[in-house]
């Protein structure tokens, strides 16, 4: 065996410690990632419904045909190859011509001048996550994909693909992330103060 140079033998052992240690690792490339997120749908109302309020996700054979049925308090898009319905309204309803997909609630209440409803599409590899923010309202997730972790001074929940998460009250501080082997694509609703800025910095305490 070739027996290293003496003047190089330090910075082996050097190159040997921070290897073992940890110290000369980067850090993982998830932990580095955010979650990408695109609004795909929203429209501000004056009044909503009479409640307690649920999010209802059907789908149509087209866009057009969602649109078209769409009412004052829904919205419609097309996301990860679906057309896609997202009614805000009292638990139990349907859409004619459409296809049930989920029912989510009941939405926390909320008292503002004016209301902006929204629909975010997010996804983001294994570990990507949002910074810590809260909202003026609340927001509920659907998961069509990977895992869904979602972090608040309440704890720590998580949703499978297929499965629905509802959300907090006003100014709950949180931390969304894909937590799954795969990637995370989900579908996020939100109702919230119209007159507030949408998102905010927050601590978790």
């Amino acid at each position: 065996m070739r027996r290293l140079p003496a003047c190089t033998r330090p910075l082996f052992a050097l190159a040997l410690w921070l290897c073992v240690s940890g110290a000369w690792l980067s850090p993982p490339a998830a932990a580095q990632q955010q979650l990408s997120i695109k609004p795909v749908a929203e429209k501000k109302i004056k009044e909503l419904p009479t409640g307690p309020l649920y999010w209802r996700i059907e789908t149509f054979p087209t866009l057009a045909q969602a649109q078209a049925a769409a009412g004052p308090a829904a919205l419609a898009a097309e996301v990860s190859g679906k057309a896609w319905l997202f009614t805000l309204g009292p638990k139990g309803g349907a859409t004619a011509g459409a296809t049930r997909v989920a029912e989510i609630g009941p939405v926390p209440p909320l008292t503002a001048p004016e209301y902006l409803l929204r629909i975010n599409h997010a996804t983001g590899a294994p570990g990507a996550k949002t910074a810590v923010h809260s909202h003026p309202g609340s927001e509920a997730f659907y998961v069509l994909r990977g895992r869904l972790g979602q972090k608040t001074p309440h704890g720590t929940l998580h949703a499978e693909a297929g499965q629905a998460m509802n959300g907090h009250g006003a100014d709950v501080p949180m931390e969304v992330f894909s937590s799954g082997t795969v990637d995370l694509d989900q579908l996020v609703m939100f109702v919230v103060d119209a007159s507030r800025p949408f998102s905010s910095p927050a601590q978790l305490h």
